[in-house]
């Protein structure tokens, strides 16, 4: 019996719980079954996996092959658990070691080639990993998003490829370092607390910005108003 085990997240609004990644590889008929509540994304992600496998120049076992997402009763949607469900059958056959694996968290949807895609929801799935205390791989596009998480240890990848390469010990991962910070003082930037009163407005452009909502304003004058304007410029 071959069993390999890594960790991802699932996204729930602006939650993202933790999400057991569970690979078994038996004797049997070939076959390739996913279970645990995934979404047509993530059922699709079998054959994602098979050909990125295969291009990446991975051997894929002619068993019968068991992925388990757990917790079975929460839904799992989207590509990114694409990445881990290839490691854990890497790690399941003996490709790649298991003994570091405990140590990351793993998201990224894979290209036919092995390379990383981006997903969605980096930035929550970071900031509860560095809660966890593991390290988080994800792909190079979301990594800027996750380094906006403080004291998180993120490593970003390209492809399949790094990775198995920084697991194995031929090329490490670099941390990732994020962008550097401009000092407030070097900004030359508007800011509302340049604007004096307009209290409610303020607090409606912040909410709206914060949830990235649409906002509409509407200004009203009396009637007094409009005939001082009218005299102004007539």
């Amino acid at each position: 019996m071959s069993l390999a085990v890594l960790y991802s997240r699932a996204l729930s609004g602006i939650q993202a719980p933790l999400v057991t990644v569970e690979t078994h590889i038996a004797n049997g008929l070939p076959s390739f079954t996913i279970v645990g509540l995934p979404d047509t994304e993530v059922k699709e992600s079998k054959d994602r996996v098979r050909a990125a496998l295969q291009n990446a120049q991975f051997k894929i076992p002619a068993q019968r092959i068991t992925i388990n997402l757990a917790p079975a009763d929460l839904p799992k949607e989207s590509g990114r658990f694409d990445l881990p469900i290839a490691l854990g059958i890497l790690a399941a056959t003996g490709q790649i070691p298991k003994d570091k694996l405990d140590q990351y968290e793993w998201a990224g949807e894979l290209a036919l080639t092995g390379e990383l895609r981006p997903i969605h929801g980096a930035l929550a799935m970071t900031y509860n990993a560095s809660q966890s205390g593991r390290s988080f791989v994800l792909p190079e596009q979301n990594a800027a998003e996750a380094a906006l998480v403080k004291k998180a240890t993120i490593f970003a990848a390209k492809s399949l490829l790094q990775i198995c390469a920084h697991l194995t010990g031929q090329t490490a991962l670099p941390i990732f370092a994020g962008l550097t910070e401009h000092k407030n003082e070097d900004s030359t930037f508007p800011d509302l607390d340049e604007v004096k009163g307009q209290t409610h407005a303020k607090r409606a452009l912040e909410i709206a910005a914060a949830g990235g909502h649409s906002l509409l304003m509407l200004c009203t004058i009396n009637l007094s108003q409009i005939i001082k304007l009218f005299r102004v410029y007539i």
